[in-house]
Order: C-alpha cells, then structure tokens, then sequence
C-alpha cells in the first residue's frame, strides 16, 4: 500500500491518518481550521506540514493529485449532543458538499468518513439519504455502518458511522464491501491507557470536590453512593457529566469535545482522566502523546481527544478496504 496518497480533511489532530499509514500510505497533506488541534497535529506529524486550511475555500486545483481521502466531517450538527439541525447548519453541516466538491475535482478513488451515530436517524432518516445521494451522484459506491471503538482494540465506548466509497469505475458490479467487526492487532486493557499523573489526584484540596460531594447527594445519587465504597475497587470509572452517575469497569464512556468529568480510582485516590490518557484511549501510539506532553494543555487534549477518530478503527476499515480492492 506504500504507493496509495491520502488527504486528511476535517484532520482535528490526525487519529485517521494514523489509522492509514500504518497501513503504510502517505500523507500528502491536511485541512484543519481549528487552530489549537492544527498545533497538536503539528507537533505528532511535523512543523512542515501543509494545512490548505478551510476546505469550504479550497480551490480543488491548487490540490495534489491524491488516491484516497480521510474525514471525519463535523459531528455536531448531528449530535444528540449539538443543534441537530443537520444540512441546515450553515457552517458545519455543509461541510460534506466541500468534501463531494473535492471528490469529484480530483477524481479520488476511495474515501473513509466518519460521524456520530445521532446522523443514521437524523430528521428520520432524510439526512442520511441526501448524504448517501450525494455521494453516489459523486460516483461512488458507498457502504456503510455503525462500529464501537470498544470492538477496535480500545477500552473506550465510542459509536460512529463510518462511510467507505469506491470510485465506480474501479470495480464491477458484483463488488461487495464489509465492514471488519474487531480489531485484529493487540488490544490494550485500560490499565494501559490510565497513567495518572499525581497532579491530577482529585481529592478534598480541591474546591471542586466539594462540588462532587453536593453532586452525590442530588436527587438522582442520593444514598445510592458512598465515598469508601467507590474508592473500593482499583480502576473503576465514574461518569460525572450526567445527572446521575454512572460506572464503569474495565471501560470507559465516549470521550466528547465538550464535557470532561471522567474520574477512576486509582491506588485508593480518585484520580480526573487527562488529556495524554485521552489520546492512550483513542489510540494515539504513546509515542505521540509524549510529544505533547507538557506543550498542549489538558483541557485543550481532552478537547481534542473528544473530537478525534479511533486510529484503529480507521486502520481497520482502510486493511479491510484495500483487501477488498486487491491491493492488500
């Protein structure tokens, strides 16, 4: 596959590329207009990098000629979390027209993309089919599918839609694609994900703690919860960013952009996820996430982090694509 080129769109920090060139495909270049995840990128993948910026701006042309492209086209239009307002939103829910656009201008013969699951059954399904319209009216073949990162080697609860294409005159009309249902590397347990480091010890030091103890004893988890009884057992994970909490073993919930307070329990103390162990559970190599340790903020990665892909899962798909094409 060393002779395959890709694009990264909508790159947020680069957890599909990632996902490609372990594959052994190269990256000519990326878009990105967030400028704190455009820093992160650069420090994982160099300062030279070439960012065309705002792919709704892009002239196609001024682009290199590239085989296959990677997005993961904002989500929150879609999100049960975000607006919902789908193809409506002017500035995000748009963007999968700039994405076709550049399909076509440079007649790229695959495509992975990737959104929240909340787009299978947006405005009840018509989303989905203008997507799908579009896409095939752009020539591709397109399949595609719902996946848990949980099944991708990660201990992480992460449902998204993938979209894989194939430009149709490369295949004929008995092709059929499916999609891969695990991860056929080495999975990491959470234990390898969760490093805490000491300065993120939440305990009674904190004046958020106290906003914790006032959250036990709402109306949803009061009496339901002590402070001994969950420090009890090593690696438990508890969810704070609902009304009630919630637990979870030898797993964690889906990493979102916005909303951070994931504590687990480590050597007796609660300990707040970071940032380097949100990248460990989306499956950023460590070697990657040591580059930035100390250079980008916590809250800036656990941002970030949220809105990445599960390089697994897009190496994955990519492995089980091109085996499907015959250039495994």
């Amino acid at each position: 596959m060393q002779n395959i080129k890709f694009m990264d769109f909508c790159a947020g920090i680069g957890g599909g590329r990632i996902g490609l060139e372990s594959l052994g495909m190269s990256c000519l270049g990326f878009s990105e207009i967030d400028k704190d995840a455009e820093v992160t990128y650069r420090y994982f993948f160099g300062k030279d990098e070439k960012n065309y910026g705002d792919l709704m701006k892009i002239n196609p042309e001024s682009l290199p000629d590239f085989d296959f492209m990677v997005g993961g086209f904002p989500c929150q239009t879609f999100s049960i979390m975000g607006t919902r307002c789908g193809l409506e939103d002017e500035e995000r829910g748009q963007v999968i027209y700039g994405l076709v656009n550049i399909l076509k201008a440079k007649d790229v013969k695959y495509f992975i993309l990737e959104n929240v699951k909340g787009l299978l059954n947006h405005d009840k399904g018509n989303t989905l089919k203008t997507v799908l319209e579009l896409l095939d009216n752009a020539g591709y073949k397109v399949y595609y599918e719902n996946l848990n990162s949980l099944d991708f080697g990660v201990p992480q609860m992460r449902e998204r839609v993938y979209f894989v294409g194939v430009k149709k005159e490369l295949i004929d009309d008995d092709f059929e694609y499916e999609f891969p249902k695990e991860f056929s590397g080495d999975k990491k347990d959470l234990e390898a994900c969760l490093i805490a480091d000491e300065t993120l010890v939440f305990d009674e030091e904190l004046a958020s703690y106290q906003t914790f103890l006032k959250y036990l004893d709402n109306k949803y988890n009061k009496d339901k919860y002590s402070i001994d009884e969950l420090l009890s057992k090593e690696y438990r994970v508890i969810d704070t960013r609902q009304s009630d909490l919630r637990i979870y073993h030898e797993k964690t919930p889906t990493l979102r952009r916005g909303r951070h307070g994931i504590l687990y329990v480590k050597d007796g103390k609660f300990k707040k996820l970071s940032g380097y162990e949100a990248l460990l559970l989306q499956n950023f190599p460590k070697k990657y996430a040591d580059l930035v340790k100390d250079k980008v903020t916590n809250s800036k990665l656990l941002q970030q982090s949220g809105n990445a892909m599960t390089s697994t899962v897009i190496e994955e798909i990519g492995k089980s694509l091109m085996k499907a094409i015959g250039k495994e």
